[in-house]
């Protein structure tokens, strides 16, 4: 009876020390929480306050000035918030297709195709990747500017149809771990090279290449400095540049400015909550196959 007993108690001292440590972790985790998300909160308070009251430490307003949110978008009056959506979002459509297709193409091409100088190229592609930007900027702008693309859209574009790096390597990685029985089947079949890519490979990269396009649209959405760098119409500012123009040398519209940008990230924190899983799945298939 005694053994009954203290089995009975150390399972007891075992359960109470497993769901206090349980206790313990998930406290911690909601207060680390509160701190990350502080100012996330405090951004919401400050987008609907008053300027007089910007300058006091509360973090919500005594009453929420909403015609923040309604003037915000309104913007100058001649151009609001809707064309300045529609045109960051018209860039992001063409750069996460482009990203896709050279990602592809040429993932494809090193990861399974046999030809002269592949290691080579692979290898200077790889170095760029530890090129900094910073280095081509005045190379790309005069080229883009004596092809006359300044003030458009095509420097924002036309760079993600010519693959990056980093995207490349990733497809790269996971083409690698593709079984090569699978084209040996098809060609028995007769299939062409195109036929493999298209019938047998594209279809099994669909957690790449949505990692691709995800990580694209976050990238490219935030990219400001090319932005500012190309364009100069007003008719053609992102969502990015027209924020810009709360802010002048006599004043900042600040309760303008914070609730537009907190419109602003609505996009990406959209698309980064709605695909966490594939980016997690993409980078981790392409780790493991690597």
């Amino acid at each position: 009876m005694s053994a009954i007993i203290d089995h009975g108690r150390i399972k007891a001292r075992r359960r109470v020390k497993k769901y206090t440590g349980l206790f313990g972790r998930h406290l911690f985790l909601i207060v680390f929480s509160l701190f990350m998300f502080y100012p996330i909160i405090w951004w919401i308070g400050a987008s609907l306050k008053t300027p007089a009251e910007m300058r006091l430490p509360s973090i919500f307003p005594s009453t929420p000035v909403w015609s923040n949110y309604v003037e915000g978008w309104a913007s100058n009056g001649r151009y609001t918030f809707t064309t300045y959506f529609r045109n960051s979002l018209t860039i992001e459509f063409f750069n996460v297709i482009g990203s896709i297709f050279s990602a592809a193409l040429c993932g494809f091409g090193f990861g399974r195709l046999r030809f002269k100088g592949k290691n080579i190229m692979f290898t200077l592609l790889m170095i760029t990747m530890m090129l900094p930007g910073q280095v081509t900027i005045i190379p790309q702008y005069l080229y883009y500017h004596a092809l006359g693309f300044v003030d458009s859209y095509v420097p924002l574009i036309l760079p993600h149809y010519f693959g990056g790096a980093f995207f490349i390597y990733l497809v790269v990685q996971f083409v690698r771990g593709i079984p090569r029985d699978l084209d040996e089947a098809a060609k028995i079949d007769g299939a062409n090279l195109f036929t493999i890519f298209y019938r047998v490979i594209l279809p099994l990269l669909k957690a790449p290449l949505v990692t691709v396009g995800i990580f694209t649209f976050l990238w490219s959405w935030d990219n400001f400095f090319s932005q500012v760098l190309y364009i100069s119409s007003v008719s053609k500012f992102t969502v990015g540049l027209a924020l810009r123009m709360f802010i002048d040398q006599f004043e900042i519209k600040w309760g303008h400015l914070l609730a537009m940008s907190l419109l602003s990230i609505m996009p990406s924190v959209v698309i980064f909550m709605a695909a966490q899983k594939q980016i997690v799945e993409g980078i981790a298939t392409t780790g493991i196959k690597g």
